[in-house]
């Protein structure tokens, strides 16, 4: 029996670590990002964005903003992103009226993650050293030349870069349910 433990371990470790890297880079695709039928209105705002299409032919989709590189961070978006399919299923978000009833909570959750990461996805394509603030207009420079002197976070000013902007519910409105 001794001598088998040493291979029948490695050979589950290794499946599971070959299984597991299937299932991320399955699940890290536009295709799977985009199949629940209250994702449509995200990839129609998507699609009408820059990070769609775009001078440079660079697209970039869902994963690449939502999904952090490094692994544990991804595992933990991972992990995170199963409330949402649970909130599809039970019918929480299943229409777009729902959807839309929870956005601004959703929104403000993805905003106050990017911020408390310092905009990390934004930040594995863009970056201050890489950009070429001559070429850009001269309010864009100015101010991203003082968000670079501050410390600002892409996020800070760019949150409806890629989807629509929710709107503020007024506070006589319900409480949310997406927790």
């Amino acid at each position: 029996m001794g001598k088998w433990l040493i291979p029948v371990t490695f050979f589950i470790g290794f499946f599971t670590y070959a299984t597991m890297n299937v299932v991320l880079k399955e699940t890290n695709t536009l295709e799977f990002c985009t199949s629940c039928h209250t994702m449509q209105q995200n990839f129609t705002e998507y699609k009408q964005s820059l990070h769609y299409k775009n001078h440079a032919g660079v697209r970039v989709i869902c994963s690449d903003c939502h999904v952090p590189k490094a692994t544990i961070p991804k595992l933990a978006a991972k992990i995170g992103a199963v409330k949402d399919i649970y909130h599809e299923i039970i019918g929480t978000i299943d229409t777009p009226e729902k959807y839309e009833a929870q956005r601004w909570e959703m929104a403000n959750r993805v905003w106050d993650r990017m911020k408390e990461t310092d905009s990390r996805e934004c930040r594995s394509c863009h970056s201050w050293d890489a950009m070429m603030f001559e070429s850009q207009d001269p309010l864009a420079t100015k101010v991203h030349q003082r968000g670079k002197r501050e410390g600002k976070t892409c996020i800070t000013c760019h949150q409806a870069i890629v989807h629509q902007e929710p709107e503020e519910p007024e506070e006589s409105e319900a409480e949310p349910v997406m927790k």
